[in-house]
């Protein structure tokens, strides 16, 4: 068991949000389930989602919502994976800006290129501005626009 694990709260939706997150990303799964007594509600779920270790938290409508001050990154190594991941966890959601969204149970995410880091990092303050500015102007990123922004 790894020393931190995130911890989902919510009001009763926890094996379900546990399945949607696990039957969207590769190598993961649903690694425990506790339940109080036979025939009670699930009390928490544990699961990994590409070898990360998660818990979510049946613990009822205590007034607590998810936020963007703590969000999830998917790192993704192309344009298809951005497009898969903000379909996927977007869908019942909300779309925002710079590759942001909350899926249908609030949590927040960034689904980002990794080919973004290289591009707005650049030594040449110029070619990352461009970059940037590009991002800047988008919802979902794409990684070809970037490059073309970048390359003035």
């Amino acid at each position: 068991m790894p020393k931190i694990t995130p911890n989902f709260w919510f009001d009763d939706e926890a094996e379900e949000a546990a399945e949607f997150y696990t039957n969207i990303f590769k190598n993961s799964g649903i690694t425990n389930v506790a339940r109080p007594g036979a025939g009670e509600p699930v009390m928490w779920v544990d699961f990994e989602l590409d070898g990360v270790a998660f818990t979510a938290l049946n613990g009822g409508p205590a007034g607590f919502q998810f936020n963007e001050s703590l969000s999830l990154i998917v790192n993704c190594d192309s344009q298809d994976e951005v497009d898969y991941f903000w379909e996927k966890l977007g869908a019942g959601g909300e779309f925002g800006v710079c590759g942001w969204l909350k899926d249908r149970y609030g949590v927040s995410w960034q689904i980002i290129p990794t080919a973004m880091n290289d591009l707005m990092t650049d030594s040449d303050p110029g070619r990352a501005g461009r970059a940037t500015q590009a991002m800047l102007q988008m919802t979902k990123i794409d990684i070809e626009t970037l490059k073309i922004a970048y390359d003035g």
